[in-house]
């Protein structure tokens, strides 16, 4: 298996189980059992979880007006679309700022 399909393979299991805990919360909530913290939630939006998390959140009605749970979700999704701009933008820029590194020395 190549590493992109591991890499790949791996942000789907994650944003499986995020929308699986958040499917989870639900239900309890719903039944008055225990429930998963919302950092446990948050933390697995954060490791890569984020599409899952909204989806669930969007697709099961589930803390979709809680604050400051709500915001503090949608600061990761911005800052993991920052971070894949980045990382898309990368082939761009990367060579320039070597370059601009090596004659700084």
């Amino acid at each position: 298996m190549t590493e992109s399909l591991t890499a790949v393979l791996l942000i789907l299991l994650i944003n499986a189980l995020t929308f699986g805990a958040f499917w989870w919360d639900k239900d309890a909530a719903r039944k008055g059992e225990w429930r998963v913290p919302e950092s446990r939630l948050l933390w697995l939006a954060l490791i890569g979880g984020s599409p899952g998390a909204v989806l669930a959140q969007r697709f099961l009605r589930h803390k979709t007006r809680k604050e400051p749970f709500r915001t503090q979700l949608m600061l990761i999704c911005a800052m993991h679309a920052v971070a894949l701009a980045v990382w898309f933008s990368a082939p761009l820029w990367a060579p320039i700022a070597l370059a601009a590194l090596s004659f700084a020395h």
